[in-house]
């Protein structure tokens, strides 16, 4: 320490790594999964799936503000570390309120108003934040007013769905996530800015790895309060094998090849690229996670509690299509993500993505535990034929000695791996 003070903000490294503040507020992420999931499986209707859908969108768009927010100012030091702080607060608050995000219970405030408040208090900061940011910067000041009418509209919006019951008010929260959606992206790219690659990836990476822990909570969640048999144990060990699947899928070469794609990209290139891959297309990925993870929890429930359930008995279609469908969705938006950084089409992993969805009237005929088994076989084929037919190019990528240098983007670029 030399004694002089931090200054009240300080700049993002190009080399930066995400800190532990960072990582204390994902927990906070963490837990509003967990309630979106709880929310989707007290109201298992198509309805409740889409609301539940809706809350996971508006939370993640709370999110996403930050990421880019901790990318140009250092979120361990000074008002970057108030803000981070006041954006958790409001943020827990929102997750706390999800059960009455369009229900209000008796008694209390209003739900779907401390909601819509809660909201408008995690946005205001993230946009109070840029505008101090923003002082000697007239391309980022720029940005920022063109990206305040989305904040304050998606936000009116909200309150007048506060006010509505039924399909119109799951309608005016469509318009709200349309208003905050869209909006950023008629307000263009060209003032934000990315200050670090490794930075940006790492955060959405991790963040895919605490949706992915959820699920894994779902699995024990499901069998908590159940004597522990062969038949829980063989479906915790497939919904963790699931699971790693999708793990796989993301860590084991794509991300690694993104982020030297966006480290790659610079200026208003890089920030479309961070904005659509990442911000954008990780969405859904986080989204099929979670339809997973309620699947896990409904097999579990039919496994495990052999007094409601016989082992015999399917899922009814519905969480059935969650959980398949939620793994269909994770591997489209994967390919996506794959196709935006890296311009490849996956066509194995769309492959089975559709095949997915064309097994869900047959898996409804199987016993529960048969359908988790099916879904993890193919997801295991799936992983295990691109480990083996391009084992070369994966040293390639994963081992090669300076990752900072060229690297083969330009190989793999020929090949589905």
């Amino acid at each position: 320490m030399n004694g002089q003070r931090h200054p009240r903000l300080l700049p993002v490294p190009e080399e930066a790594r995400v800190t532990p503040i960072e990582l204390f507020f994902d927990l906070v992420f963490v837990f509003s999964l967990t309630q979106v999931t709880a929310l989707m499986a007290e109201d298992l209707t198509a309805h409740g799936l889409v609301r539940g859908l809706l809350v996971l969108a508006l939370l993640w768009w709370s999110w996403v503000g930050y990421a880019w927010l901790a990318n140009v100012v250092q979120a361990e030091e000074g008002l970057g570390r108030v803000a981070v702080f006041g954006a958790m607060a409001a943020m827990f608050v929102m997750a706390v309120s999800v059960p009455e995000a369009f229900n209000d219970l008796r008694g209390g405030l209003d739900g779907p108003v401390v909601v819509a408040f809660a909201y408008l208090a995690v946005r205001v900061l993230h946009l109070v934040m840029f505008f101090v940011l923003s002082g000697d910067d007239p391309g980022l000041r720029r940005q920022v007013w063109k990206f305040s009418p989305s904040v304050i509209g998606s936000t009116a919006v909200l309150l007048v769905a506060s006010q509505l019951e039924g399909p119109a008010q799951t309608l005016t929260w469509v318009g709200a996530l349309f208003v905050d959606y869209f909006g950023t992206i008629l307000g263009g790219a060209s003032g934000w800015r990315l200050r670090s690659a490794s930075h940006f990836a790492e955060r959405h990476g991790l963040i895919l790895i605490v949706s992915l822990g959820e699920s894994i909570v779902a699995i024990g969640v499901g069998v908590a309060q159940e004597a522990i048999s062969w038949p829980i144990i063989v479906a915790s060990v497939l919904g963790l094998t699931v699971a790693g699947c999708m793990w796989w899928a993301y860590f084991d070469v794509v991300s690694i090849v993104a982020e030297r794609m966006l480290r790659r990209a610079e200026g208003e290139e890089r920030s479309r690229l961070a904005r659509d891959a990442y911000s954008y297309l990780h969405m859904p990925m986080v989204a099929g996670i979670v339809l997973v993870a309620l699947g896990m929890k409904k097999v579990l429930e039919y496994v495990g509690d052999t007094e409601a359930h016989d082992l015999s008995d399917p899922l009814p279609l519905l969480p059935l299509g969650a959980f398949y469908g939620g793994a269909s969705l994770y591997l489209l938006a994967h390919s996506a993500f794959k196709y935006r950084t890296w311009h490849k089409v996956t066509g194995r992993r769309l492959a089975v993505a559709v095949l997915l969805g064309v097994l869900i009237p047959a898996a409804g005929n199987l016993p529960a535990l048969a359908a988790l088994g099916v879904l993890t076989v193919v997801l295991i084929a799936l992983i295990a034929s691109e480990a083996v037919q391009y084992s070369e190019l994966r040293e390639q990528v994963r081992h090669e000695d300076d990752p900072h240098e060229d690297d083969p983007v330009e190989t793999l670029e020929q090949h589905d791996a």
